[in-house]
């Protein structure tokens, strides 16, 4: 009897823990509190003090393999390359490393501003490329990439040597030479601030002002005959919900005052189109491998439409899959498409589907 009631007593203590805990909560009896290692794993951003920051290195020349294989498609070879993004690098010079005040970012005649002659911290560029690089797979570099990556970065904008491996030990050193690490400021309360001469004082103790009002203006609008139907019958391109029907552009627009049936201003019916599963899976596909990043089904993102590859490559299953796998530059542009590590039946699915012209 004395194990049934040591039994009964520690299950009894049990329930009335779990029942107190759950009073405490905000929502009695809904989810619960997050485990430490859940918690953890989204608590990974790197604070100014360094706070967060795990414990590894990378060199420089890792920087670069990195950056060759899985940035410089966005970004360029230097981190110059304002086609996709802005410029990362570029800007800065040796003086400003020493004074820690980015002089350009004064000359209201200077052509652009890169994120090196901004940033203050390098925490922001470490904490910026581990949570959210590369575009296309956010999260995926590992420790030493992402620490090898930054002192890629730092050493195109001159703020480390070569041969510098950067590590959590060492990064408080280059901080100090940070070509803005000084430039951060809260006193210029709305842009510009005084560093170009405006004011300092925030725009909201401004008063509404009540009298001397002119007339509210009445606006109108038409659409000449002419242009009424130009871009296809307005009423077919709305949604069937909805309140926003759609003018009816394929008769001519009823008189002021005249009484306008409801058959007369009702939408014809548009017949339904037969679902296309050869492009519901391709597209599908495209979106579990992030292609669609990149590239749009009928316009270009970063890299051509799927349409605009469909007219110059009609046909070419094997050519195309080749290409998703291996990428390659220049036939498209500048900007470099990395390798993908697709399936060899995802690419080959992907490819028939452009190949037949990448239709929805």
């Amino acid at each position: 009897m004395s194990r049934f009631r040591e039994a009964f007593l520690t299950a009894a203590l049990l329930a009335m823990a779990t029942w107190a805990s759950a009073q405490n909560t905000p929502y009695p009896g809904v989810g619960r509190v997050a485990t430490p290692k859940e918690v953890a794993k989204w608590d990974i951003d790197v604070r100014a003090d360094f706070k967060g920051l795990p414990a590894g290195s990378g060199s420089v020349a890792k920087g670069q393999d990195v950056w060759e294989g899985k940035c410089a498609q966005c970004h360029g070879v230097f981190g110059e390359s304002g086609e996709v993004f802005s410029p990362l690098i570029g800007g800065t010079t040796a003086q400003d490393i020493k004074t820690g005040r980015v002089a350009n970012l004064n000359r209201s005649d200077y052509p652009g501003r890169t994120t090196i002659m901004k940033v203050s911290t390098v925490s922001t560029l470490w904490d910026y490329i581990n949570r959210a690089m590369p575009w296309t797979s956010p999260k995926s570099l590992s420790t030493e990439e992402v620490y090898a990556v930054t002192a890629f970065l730092l050493n195109l904008a001159n703020i480390v040597p070569d041969n510098y491996v950067l590590s959590d030990q060492n990064i408080a050193e280059v901080q100090e030479r940070m070509p803005n690490r000084n430039g951060m400021t809260t006193q210029h309360a709305m842009w510009p601030g005084k560093e170009f001469g405006g004011t300092v004082q925030p725009d909201t103790v401004n008063k509404i002002c009540m009298k001397d009002c002119t007339p509210e203006p009445k606006l109108a609008s038409f659409l000449p005959d002419f242009a009424r139907n130009a871009h296809g019958n307005l009423a077919e391109q709305n949604r069937i919900v909805g309140p926003q029907r759609g003018a009816d552009t394929t008769r001519p627009e009823p008189k002021a005052g005249a009484v306008v049936s409801a058959a007369q201003t009702a939408a014809p019916a548009i017949a339904p189109k037969p679902e296309n599963a050869e492009a519901k899976a391709a597209i599908a596909l495209l979106n579990k491998h992030s292609c669609t990043a990149c590239h749009g089904v009928d316009k270009k993102i970063v890299g051509p439409g799927f349409n605009e590859i469909a007219k110059k490559h009609a046909g070419k299953v094997d050519y195309l899959a080749g290409k998703i796998k291996a990428g390659g530059s220049g036939v498209w542009g500048p900007i470099p498409m990395p390798a993908q590590g697709l399936p060899d039946a995802d690419a080959k699915k992907i490819a028939e589907w452009i190949s037949k012209g990448a239709s929805k």
